[in-house]
């Protein structure tokens, strides 16, 4: 099998690329403009890697759209800070880019794995959500943070009217709060401007408190990215033809926390980390409470919960999450601390 993946370098692509090359024989072609998160994977025989970007290197994507048997289009911005300043920014890139992808997709007949997002659900009042009954509530459009969820949302409605009307086959997951190594880059999460796991550890590695927006009351259920990516590839495989025109969530109900309790439990791992413990890394963790137009703007609002159906990929995969919250916070932080402690360490610069 012959895999396009757009985004290589980025958080699910780096690791999806890792394990295809490490579990599968399958031959993987990457394209992204970065390739610092891809390692030594880069010189592996069945990569075939190459630095460019979606909205310029069109010609080259529609070729290998073309030879490939499968798409993943990864390419997205995904940090609430991003919606809220530069919503235009957002539109170009993750909707009429990515749209550009499946019109090549449906002209060569290659089958799409579309990344759609647990933020498409917006402010449903089910307590579980449902890809396949559950409504999409969003809110008012001087609210421009809704404009990523909107993106993704008719994308994947896009994809749905393809394989209803062309017979198109695509399967679309849902992602719900995936955390692990390589998530984002420490160095570049400035206030608002990553995910909330690693903004709450930049935060403590650069000396600033982690600010709870609005309290930290907000609910999610995070997955620890092995859990993910098992899960993709067996999206990818698609045996029997199960996720032929299917949306799938992927999530973990059972590590459903409030953000305040993310927070404690970060500052308790970093606490009892063994570098921090034995002083190699000399941190204070502090949490402080902030409002959310202080923190993001005002054009920001937010979702009070979002609890993943997980019934579907559990009866048509056969798969199951195996990380608790626990396990999977302290494999990040764990990557974190020792990254930092090893950019320091190449930079002459003391730990502190």
């Amino acid at each position: 099998m012959k895999i396009l993946i757009l985004g290589v370098n980025g958080f699910i692509g780096s690791h999806l690329t890792e394990r295809i090359l490490r579990d599968k024989d399958w031959e993987v072609y990457g394209l992204d403009i970065r390739f610092d998160k891809l390692g030594s994977v880069i010189r592996h025989p069945r990569f075939h890697f190459v630095k460019g970007d979606i909205t310029v290197n069109k010609k080259w994507i529609d070729y290998n759209i073309k030879k490939c048997d499968v798409v993943l289009p990864l390419v997205a911005i995904a940090t609430p800070a991003t919606y809220v300043k530069h919503p235009l920014k957002v539109f170009n890139l993750d909707f009429e880019a990515n749209l550009e992808v499946i019109k090549s997709a449906v002209k060569h007949n290659t089958r799409v794995i579309f990344p759609s997002t647990s933020e498409v659900y917006g402010m449903c009042t089910d307590e579980i959500f449902d890809e396949d009954k559950s409504n999409f509530i969003v809110g008012p459009i001087n609210k421009q943070r809704w404009i990523y969820s909107c993106c993704k949302q008719l994308l994947d409605r896009v994809l749905w009217a393809y394989g209803f009307e062309k017979g198109f086959n695509f399967s679309t997951f849902r992602p719900y709060n995936w955390l692990g190594p390589r998530l984002d880059s420490i160095s570049a999460t400035k206030e608002g401007s990553s995910r909330v796991v690693t903004q709450f550890i930049g935060n403590i590695l650069r000396d600033e408190p982690m600010k709870l927006v609005n309290g930290g009351h907000q609910k999610r259920c995070f997955l620890y990215v092995d859990d993910g990516i098992d899960c993709l590839i067996k999206i990818i495989e698609n045996k029997g033809g199960v996720c032929d025109r299917e949306i799938i969530n992927i999530g973990n109900p059972d590590n459903n926390i409030t953000i305040r309790d993310l927070a404690a439990r970060i500052k308790k791992i970093f606490e009892r980390h063994p570098l921090v413990k034995s002083k190699v890394l000399k941190k204070k963790v502090r949490i402080e409470d902030i409002s959310q137009d202080r923190f993001y703007g005002e054009g920001y609002q937010d979702v009070t919960f979002r609890v993943p159906s997980i019934k579907k990929a559990r009866t048509l995969l056969g798969w199951e999450p195996k990380y608790d919250v626990d396990t999977a916070l302290m494999k990040t932080v764990d990557y974190y601390i020792r990254e930092y402690i090893e950019d320091k360490k190449r930079c002459g610069k003391e730990l502190r």
